[in-house]
C-alpha cells in the first residue's frame, strides 16, 4: 500500500456499530502505515476523539438536504483535490454520493459496504445497492446473511461480496474483583442481577420484544434492565414501560462511553433484533466473557453458537425470549460456561488486526485491478 492514499467515508459518524469498527479500520490502518483519511457528513460525536489524537485527517462536508447540489458539488471537489487512490464507503447514503461524485473523478476506485440486512428498508435500496455495485471494485459484508440477502434482492453475483466479520479489541476478561468494581461503580445492590442492552433506540432493535419478556417474569425474579443508548424510539419504549408497569426495573442511561463498566457489571446481555448485520454490542459483551441471550436473527448466528457460546431465541418469540432470561438468571454455572466460550469466540475469530489484515487484502486487489 505505499504510496496509496485511502479514504473511508461514513454519512453520520454518530455513535453506532458501523461507526466503532470505522474508528477500529482507522486506527489498524493507521499503524500498519497505510495513508488513510476520514470524511463524514452528520452527526459527530465522541468517536471522532480517538481519530484526531492518532493524527488521521478528517474533513467534513455538511449535507443539508437529501437532494443537495451544494454538496455534491463540494463532495466532487474534495474528492479530486484529494487524489485518493480508493474511497471506502461505509453507509447506502455514503454510497450513493460518493458514486455519483466519482464519475468526475476518473481512476479512483470504489469500496462499497454491507452493514445490515435492511429488512426495513424500502425497495429502491436494494435497486441503489446493484447501481453501487456495478460501479464498485469490491463489496464488503460484515456477514455471510447480509452479503446472501443483498446478492438475492439486488441481482449482485455473490462471488463479488467479500465477508469481513465485524472485529472487536480484547479486554482483561472478567474477574471477581473487576466486576466488584464495576457494580460498585455503577452503585449497584449485592447480588441484584442485571441484564444491559447496549445499542441505539430504533426500530429495528426491537427493545419492546425485550421489555415484553421482562414483563412475563415474576417480579420475585425479575431483573434490572439498564439501557445504555438513545435514538428515536426512546420516547415510545419510555411509555411502554409505563404501560407494561416496568418503571421499577428498567433505566435509561442513554449515550454513555463507559458501556465497559456496565458490561463488567452485568450478568448477561441481551440483544432482541429482528434485522441484525453483525452486532458490535454482541462482540463486545463475548470479549468480556459476558453471556448474550439473543435473537436468531441476520449474523447473530454467525457469532453465537446455541447453548456454547450464548442463547439464541427465535425472532419475536416473547415467551422464547423471556425462558431464556430466566434460565440464565437462575444458573451461574450455565453463565459462567457460556461466557467463557463466548471469550474464546472472540479471541479465535474476531480480533481487530484480522479485520484490519483482510480489509487491507481486499484493497490491494482491488487497486491492482481495472478500476470499475
Amino acid at each position: 500500500m505505499s504510496g496509496k492514499r485511502i479514504l473511508v467515508v461514513s454519512d453520520e459518524m454518530e455513535v453506532g456499530g458501523s461507526q466503532r469498527q470505522i474508528v477500529r479500520l482507522l486506527l489498524g490502518l493507521k499503524s500498519r502505515g497505510v495513508d488513510v483519511s476520514l470524511l463524514y457528513f452528520r452527526k459527530p460525536s465522541f468517536l471522532l476523539d480517538a481519530v484526531v489524537e492518532a493524527g488521521i485527517p478528517v474533513k467534513r462536508i455538511d449535507k443539508r438536504s437529501a437532494l443537495d447540489p451544494r454538496f455534491l458539488a463540494a463532495l466532487w471537489r474534495f474528492l479530486r483535490r484529494g487524489r485518493f487512490d480508493l474511497v471506502h464507503a461505509f453507509s447506502i447514503t455514503a454510497e450513493v454520493w460518493v458514486r455519483l461524485a466519482l464519475y468526475g473523478v476518473p481512476g479512483t476506485r470504489l469500496v462499497s459496504s454491507i452493514r445490515g440486512l435492511g429488512l426495513d428498508d424500502p425497495a429502491w435500496t436494494f435497486r441503489a445497492k446493484r447501481w453501487i455495485a456495478a460501479g464498485s471494485a469490491g463489496i464488503i459484508s460484515n456477514s455471510a446473511a447480509g452479503a446472501d440477502l443483498v446478492a438475492q434482492r439486488s441481482a449482485v453475483p455473490r462471488e463479488r461480496i467479500d465477508v469481513v466479520p465485524n472485529a472487536v479489541d480484547l479486554p482483561e476478561p472478567i474477574d471477581a474483583a473487576r466486576r466488584a468494581a464495576a457494580r460498585e461503580a455503577l452503585d449497584l445492590p449485592a447480588g441484584q442481577p442485571l441484564v444491559a442492552y447496549v445499542g441505539r433506540l430504533v426500530g429495528f432493535k426491537n427493545i419492546g420484544l425485550l421489555l415484553r419478556a421482562l414483563a412475563r417474569l415474576p417480579e420475585a425474579r425479575r431483573p434490572w434492565l439498564w439501557i445504555a443508548g438513545d435514538g428515536p424510539e426512546r420516547g415510545f419504549l419510555e411509555g411502554l414501560c409505563d404501560e407494561l408497569a416496568l418503571r421499577p426495573w428498567v433505566r435509561f442511561l442513554g449515550e454513555r462511553k463507559d458501556a465497559a463498566v456496565l458490561m463488567q457489571a452485568a450478568d448477561l446481555l441481551a440483544s432482541s433484533s429482528r434485522d441484525e448485520g453483525m452486532s458490535n454490542s454482541i462482540l463486545e459483551a463475548m470479549s468480556h466473557g459476558l453471556p448474550v441471550v439473543a435473537t436468531a436473527v441476520g449474523g447473530s448466528p454467525e457469532l453465537i453458537t446455541d447453548n456454547e457460546s450464548g442463547l439464541l431465541v427465535p425472532n419475536e418469540d416473547e415467551a422464547a425470549l423471556a425462558a431464556a432470561l430466566d434460565r440464565m438468571l437462575g444458573d451461574a454455572e450455565l453463565r459462567h460456561r457460556l461466557g467463557a466460550g463466548a471469550r474464546e469466540t472472540i479471541e479465535r475469530r474476531f480480533a481487530s488486526g484480522a479485520m484490519v489484515e483482510s480489509t487491507l487484502s481486499i484493497y490491494r486487489r482491488c487497486l491492482d485491478g481495472a478500476p470499475a
